[in-house]
């Protein structure tokens, strides 16, 4: 799997929101190995995106379709500067990756010294951080440049995220968590509230 993610500040929330729903509805079709897209504003106005294509050749064969051109023109104006792109050609899928059953996601974006490191840490902790927060559906962290990352936690809803944020943690999980913060570094957190998540539709 390949990530690509699209971080903007949104001018024109409305605007974005129709050409993301245009998307979905006359570009996907076309879209040759995509597989999908997380997406939503957060409440300081930031647009992030995290679109999923098979392969790294089919997210750049998508870039290259003239409608995505168009599209992209109109869409660009729905942002009031630049709109950054990072390319993910790691990504590691925990659960069972994102679900579009999710009511709430948080997106973190950071450096690490070793991305590695962290993929085993949170592929280990999987089975058991469904036992201890089940209303985690499952995530994905991707690694772009050399040192960075953005993870991608689905939850139920934002309510049982929140009320689960301070429970108790066996030792066994808390050794991993705490390894697991080292690494992590300085975060960003992106917390969208109405998720808009869209999987291609089987061809």
């Amino acid at each position: 799997m390949f990530i690509q993610v699209i971080q903007g500040h949104a001018s024109d929330a409305d605007g974005l929101r129709r050409c993301m729903d245009r998307w979905a509805d006359e570009l996907e079709p076309g879209a040759t190995g995509y597989l999908g897209t997380t997406c939503g504003l957060c409440d300081d106005g930031t647009f992030i995106a995290l679109a999923r294509f098979e392969s790294e050749d089919a997210a750049r064969r998508n870039s290259e379709r003239p409608e995505q051109g168009v599209w992209w023109a109109e869409t660009e104006r729905c942002f009031d500067g630049p709109v950054t792109f990072m390319d993910c050609p790691e990504v590691t899928q925990w659960m069972g990756g994102g679900s579009d059953e999710a009511g709430f996601v948080q997106i973190m974006e950071g450096h690490t010294s070793d991305p590695a490191r962290m993929r085993e840490l949170l592929t280990q902790a999987g089975e058991r951080i469904h036992e201890l927060r089940p209303e985690i559906l499952g995530g994905t962290m991707s690694t772009f440049g050399d040192d960075g990352y953005v993870e991608a936690i689905y939850f139920t809803s934002e309510a049982d995220a929140r009320a689960h944020e301070h429970i108790d943690i066996p030792d066994d999980l808390r050794t991993l968590f705490e390894e697991e913060n080292r690494l992590a570094g300085d975060v960003t957190y992106f917390d969208i509230h109405k998720p808009m998540l869209v999987s291609a539709r089987r061809r």
